[in-house]
């Protein structure tokens, strides 16, 4: 079963695997600002989502 500290953790690494593999399409990996610009990524994936989940919430109230 799964803790919410757990689920927490897993929905990170994902984002952040899914934001490395677009930030890698820009930045080399062995660039020093590769992290920073990851995190940015992941933040942008993060409010994309939010807000789509957010769109989708409006239309399907109209």
């Amino acid at each position: 079963m799964l803790t919410g500290d757990m689920a927490m953790s897993i929905i990170f690494r994902i984002l952040f695997v899914i934001a490395g593999a677009v930030t890698a399409l820009f930045v080399a990996r062995d660039a020093l600002n590769f992290t920073i610009i990851q995190t940015f990524v992941a933040i942008l994936l993060v409010t994309a989502i939010l807000g789509a989940g957010s769109v989708w919430s409006l239309r399907r109230k109209t």
